[in-house]
């Protein structure tokens, strides 16, 4: 390069998973046929009610050009519903509800529209890296807070002893991503009550809501919460559109404004056609729901045998489509442990210290690949273990 890259990015590398991916690209290439197990990339289709709204629309030659930064009334009306429908909570389709080109990109828009540099940010540890990353490229201040696989999710009270004068923004994930931790509703009034006595904004990541978990949860079902919080939601693992890059946001009207404003200088607005297959995708029957979920249940099964066979330890008892599980006794370095794995087994798991330093000494395991894909890794580690005791 005849320039240098911004100072930004001195402490923001490539995202690990990336950089795996790559690896196992070549090793593809020289006929090695890895199974990845390590991606949340949903491999389920999407309703045919949603790839037929989606090609019907396309047909139409006005449906081509720009669209509203907003996206149309129609889709946040849906929005509105499918909230109401699934947590019982009533939101202003006008004026509360934003649609977004992914969950993720949201989190870019929201740290934009209340960080400025050197405030301070909560950010779980494990959790999801683009917290973190995000946080560093607005030059907010992260600190962490650890998310515990045992008993509450989070230390309150330990917060509570904090100065955390300078904190402007929390980010909390239930169902969490990777542990698996379920929401709790007590623990949402805590989260909620300490965001009004300490003024931040607590922003909830909700998108794994439907998979795995009987008793979804929105921040919005706290009493008060819309005056300290906004929720992400996303297409992306309920409705199988990873690709479609479709989300949104939702809280109380001022919070919506401003995040609009970051926004409405990023894109064009989202095609229309994909507005609409969301409004079909949002209106899936609960039988429908329920059977993406009897998929992942015995998927599940089998990434328990898997996680078994490795010797790992986990929680049943963990929602989304992940599991999460800590390293076999004796063993520390997780990264090694997974590339010996990938090597030998041709077999991809993702090692938990890429989502922060607590994550160290686990793996995760995706529910995104077919039976017949988790059968053939499992026999694959089951070769490998094999090997592995002949040569001691």
């Amino acid at each position: 390069m005849i320039i240098s890259k911004a100072n930004r990015l001195a402490s923001v590398e490539e995202y690990y998973l990336s950089r795996k991916l790559e690896e196992i690209r070549v090793m593809n290439a020289n006929g090695a046929k890895v199974i990845n197990l390590g991606i949340g990339s949903p491999d389920l289709m999407p309703s045919e009610e949603t790839i037929k709204a989606l090609t019907a629309s396309a047909k139409a030659p006005a449906h081509h050009g720009y669209q509203s930064y907003r996206g149309i009334p129609e889709l946040r009306e849906a929005v509105a519903q499918w909230l109401e429908t699934n947590f019982h909570i009533a939101l202003n389709p006008t004026a509360e509800i934003l649609p977004l080109m992914g969950s993720k990109e949201g989190i870019m828009h929201i740290s934009m529209a209340f960080l400025n540099e050197g405030d301070e940010v909560l950010v779980p540890n494990p959790g999801y890296p683009t917290y973190t990353s995000v946080s560093k490229l607005v030059g907010a201040k992260i600190r962490y807070y650890e998310m515990k696989t045992e008993g509450p999710a989070i230390d309150i009270e330990n917060l509570k002893q904090q100065d955390l004068s300078r904190v402007k923004l929390m980010w909390i994930n239930f169902p969490h991503m990777p542990t698996g931790k379920k929401a709790d509703f007590n623990l949402l009034q805590q989260l909620v009550a300490l965001a009004k006595e300490e003024k931040f904004l607590l922003c909830h990541d909700n998108p794994y809501s439907l998979i795995l978990n009987d008793e979804p949860l929105s921040i919005f079902n706290v009493e008060g919460a819309r005056e300290v919080a906004v929720e992400l939601n996303s297409f992306s693992k309920s409705h199988n559109m990873a690709g479609w890059r479709l989300g949104w946001v939702a809280g109380e009207a001022s919070y919506i404004q401003t995040i609009l404003t970051v926004k409405s200088n990023f894109d064009s607005g989202m095609f229309l056609p994909v507005q609409h297959a969301a409004i079909k995708a949002l209106q899936n029957t609960k039988e429908w729901h329920s059977n993406q979920n009897a998929i992942y249940k015995e998927r599940k099964v089998l990434a328990e045998q898997l996680l078994n066979k490795l010797g790992c330890n986990f929680n049943a008892n963990q929602a989304g489509m992940f599991l999460w599980a800590k390293l076999p006794q004796g063993i520390d370095d997780a990264e090694n442990f997974i590339d010996e794995i990938l090597q030998k087994a041709h077999v991809f798991i993702s090692p938990g210290h890429i989502f922060g330093t607590k994550g160290a000494g686990y793996v995760r395991v995706s529910l995104c690949s077919d039976k017949k894909v988790l059968e053939e890794a499992i026999q694959r580690i089951d070769a490998y273990i094999t090997k592995s005791q002949l040569k001691k």
